[in-house]
């Protein structure tokens, strides 16, 4: 990364931290970009990246004319969302474009492990995935999602449906579990399956309403905090730290679908729930079915200290349900940045494509 990518960057985190230590309030007008240029003795441009970011999460927003000005709030207590409800923003199919991951690469990676691991390929994959691709997917979020965790919280398995399967006998199906309205319809398959009671939460323009989350009796609450389908919203900063109080002030579990979320068309991926939240509470999935290709029915799942001796007694009895050979690809494309390559590359992408419209 330039030095210039640095210093936005750095600019963005300082901000943000005034914004929520409360050093800039909800409502405050923020300096001018040249103001500020002056001030820190950056460039204009570092300054509108960094105030770029700071829109695109929700923590400001810019008023034309007028300027900047703060619209993140750390309430304890919301007032009803006077937001309107959502507005659907049509999530495009996967068709061949400029985002499938290259072939040649892939066909390339499968030789290499084919010739470099032998006969271990035929040994059984341990219960919670091979040592190796746990081991690259918790390296890749703390580089990519601020996601800092051990490779032994890390679960593989075939797909966020099967997941879903292993997180209901961990958490029990005596609880209600509160989903996203609209949300994919799957996601409720899956749990109502499992024998599970589901709420399904009405959306508002930057995620669930507010009066929705003080009315309902779960305590499991799933989201899609990026680009949730079908209704293409993306939380704002706000509500996810509502969510946050939201499972803390009801001893609540979130579910966090990061599904696509590497593909954001910002500079800066949103933060995580699962990095905001500092209690255990929360439990981070995602998989390779969007990054790489929907053949790839591998996912994972990130789960919090708390619940590791409950997944161990109530679930870790299962095998993977992945083979060997596929887990040492991915972990190969991920720790040979292949994987990262791409994402850059589709991010760069989509940014010019919204700037060509």
């Amino acid at each position: 990364m330039k030095t210039k990518d640095f210093a936005y960057i750095k600019l963005y985190t300082q901000i943000r931290e005034k914004i929520m230590n409360g050093v800039y309030r909800h409502g405050d007008k923020l300096p001018s970009k040249r103001t500020l240029a002056e001030e820190m003795g950056s460039s204009v441009i570092t300054v509108e990246h960094a105030y770029s970011i700071l829109c695109d999460e929700g923590y400001i927003e810019s008023r034309q004319r007028s300027g900047y000005f703060v619209v993140y709030t750390d309430k304890s207590c919301f007032p009803v969302s006077n937001l309107p409800k959502y507005k659907a923003v049509p999530n495009q199919a996967h068709h061949n474009t400029f985002e499938d991951f290259p072939f040649s690469v892939f066909s390339k990676t499968i030789r290499r492990v084919l010739s470099e691991y032998g006969d271990s390929l035929l040994v059984k994959s341990p219960n919670y995935g091979c040592r190796e691709l746990r081991e690259a997917v918790s390296a890749y979020l703390a580089r990519s999602r601020g996601v800092k965790v051990k490779p032994s919280n890390i679960i593989i398995g075939a797909g966020a449906e099967y997941l879903y399967g292993l997180i209901v006998q961990v958490l029990g199906r005596d609880r209600i579990y509160g989903l996203e309205s609209p949300s994919y319809d799957k996601i409720k398959k899956v749990y109502s399956a499992n024998g599970v009671v589901c709420d399904m939460l009405e959306m508002g323009a930057d995620g669930i309403r507010t009066e929705e989350l003080e009315r309902t009796k779960a305590t499991v609450l799933h989201i899609t905090p990026f680009n949730s389908f079908p209704s293409g919203i993306t939380a704002s900063a706000s509500k996810r730290r509502e969510y946050i109080r939201w499972v803390e002030a009801r001893d609540a579990i979130i579910i966090e679908d990061d599904f696509d979320s590497e593909f954001s068309r910002f500079t800066k991926t949103e933060d995580t729930v699962f990095s905001l939240e500092q209690q255990g509470r929360t439990i981070y999935m995602n998989t390779f079915s969007k990054t790489i290709a929907p053949s790839i029915r591998i996912g994972y799942m990130v789960l919090p200290d708390s619940l590791l001796e409950a997944f161990a007694e109530r679930a870790g009895f299962y095998s993977c349900t992945v083979p060997a050979l596929e887990q040492y690809v991915i972990a190969e494309l991920i720790n040979g940045g292949d994987f990262e390559r791409h994402i850059n590359r589709i991010r760069r992408k989509r940014r010019e494509s919204r700037q060509n419209r």
